[in-house]
């Protein structure tokens, strides 16, 4: 269960578990929590341990410039950890910083890793049952691979052919379409979980994780069967927030094994990861000739420029163009 909050003490003495607390109180989203305490402790460990009150902005900068000329870290990771090191200075420590002066790491532009339709259909002829289905909804509804695991049964809408992702990233809801092709199978998965829920609640268990403060609001909602995991973990285990007996998701290094074994068996060359196929996605579509507008939403992308880059991918080749050789 390593997307829930761990539980605090509640007075907690060491340095970084009152940073935890304080991000939780002015309600930062838990990967934002873990990303910025990951940091923060590399930025301590390069100044030899040394207290963040006893450093500021020339520590700061020194530390921005080591990231981006010995570590070669892109702008984006830049820009987290300056985000991260702000925070820490003047929202927990309540210190106002300097004008920062840093060595800027350079952009690199990097293009996604894209699978055609076929040979997408030759990696899932390689996969079977759960593990299948898993993939054909990373392909057929452009979903990250968190958004997948954290689906519950109450997201899934036959009727209106949609499935609601719930936080996603940036704490975001949005809806994203649901395969015809897989309703079935989903079906079957979901009466499956039904059974499964009803022999925990024989076995005095049952309860699912409630995000946020729901479970404190709501009760009872978490025996419910819309509350519990599309795909549920094979065992019941602690929860690390409560230590309530209870079943999670399922971990998301099993889905990555068999995607791994499945790319060897169907002889593809490129590198396969769960993300592959929400770039397959977007890039599937805009071949389709859908409206970039459309693809952002169905994403979840802020930004449209995020979702531009896919026209780049495009087997026309850069920027649609078709060469002059094929016409």
């Amino acid at each position: 269960m390593d997307d829930v909050r761990p539980r605090l003490p509640d007075s907690p003495a060491s340095f970084m578990d009152r940073l935890r607390r304080d991000m939780r109180e002015k309600g930062y989203a838990y990967p934002t929590e873990k990303t910025y305490c990951l940091w923060i402790k590399r930025f301590i460990r390069f100044h030899n341990r040394r207290h963040p009150e006893q450093m500021g902005a020339q520590e700061i900068n020194a530390y921005l410039s080591f990231l981006a000329t010995k570590y070669e870290c892109s702008p984006a990771t830049q820009r987290v950890v300056l985000n991260a090191l702000v925070y820490l200075y003047r929202k927990f420590l309540g210190v106002e910083l300097e004008t920062l002066l840093y060595e800027k790491a350079r952009p690199k532009r990097r293009l996604p890793t894209v699978l055609s339709h076929s040979e997408v259909k030759q990696l899932l002829d390689q996969m079977t049952g759960l593990h299948r289905l898993m993939v054909e909804l990373l392909y057929g509804a452009g979903l990250r691979l968190n958004e997948l695991l954290s689906l519950r049964v109450k997201d899934i809408d036959f009727e209106m052919s949609t499935i609601t992702v719930r936080s996603g990233k940036g704490d975001k809801d949005r809806t994203t379409l649901l395969p015809d092709q897989l309703k079935e199978p989903l079906r079957e998965q979901l009466a499956y979980v039904a059974k499964l829920h009803s022999r925990d609640l024989e076995d005095g268990y049952g309860e699912a994780y409630m995000p946020y403060a729901l479970g404190k609001k709501y009760p009872s909602e978490s025996r419910e069967l819309g509350w519990q995991f599309v795909f549920p973990a094979t065992r019941i285990g602690p929860c690390p927030r409560t230590g309530a007996l209870r079943r999670h998701h399922l971990h998301h290094t099993a889905l990555r094994r068999h995607i791994r074994r499945a790319r060897k068996a169907a002889g593809i060359i490129k590198p396969v990861r769960s993300h592959t196929f929400r770039h397959s996605f977007a890039t599937r579509l805009l071949e389709k000739g859908y409206d970039l507008r459309t693809i952002q939403k169905l994403l979840g992308h802020s930004d449209v420029k995020t979702t531009e880059i896919y026209t780049h991918v495009l087997r026309r080749g850069p920027l649609g163009v078709i060469s002059p050789l094929d016409g």
